[in-house]
């Protein structure tokens, strides 16, 4: 029980929802969701936190970057049968498809160049 808790816990919130989307079927590091959401890095390392405390999303660290996926293995059936009814709801949502596009032109943007952005380098 505890544990479907803090999935609908960490579904609850649109940014959340939104990081999710932003994740299947990649993985993008940390400046990619913060340029995504419009968001401090703060508060997007809060929502990666708590999605991660529900074992929705994996992370792994390379150099000075941090780099998050949707979690598949590890991740109990409960979640990836909720996160995959959200993800399916929200392909045809137009705010969705907004972030999509807007995903495709931040991942052409170099890595460092987001970072020095953001004042994170």
């Amino acid at each position: 029980m505890r544990e479907l808790m803090a999935v609908i816990k960490a579904l609850a919130d649109e940014n959340r929802v939104r990081i999710l989307f932003a994740l299947q079927g990649r993985e993008l590091c940390v400046c990619q969701i913060v340029e995504l959401l419009g968001l401090a890095q703060s508060t997007v390392s809060k929502h990666l936190s708590i999605l991660h405390q529900a074992r929705l999303i994996d992370s792994r660290k390379e150099g000075r970057w941090m780099f998050y996926c949707t979690s598949d293995d590890d991740s109990p059936a409960e979640a990836r049968e909720i996160a995959a009814v959200v993800a399916r709801l929200l392909a045809a949502n137009l705010e969705a498809g907004e972030d999509a596009k807007r995903l495709k032109q931040i991942l052409k943007v170099d890595r460092d160049e987001l970072c020095r952005k953001q004042n994170r380098c």
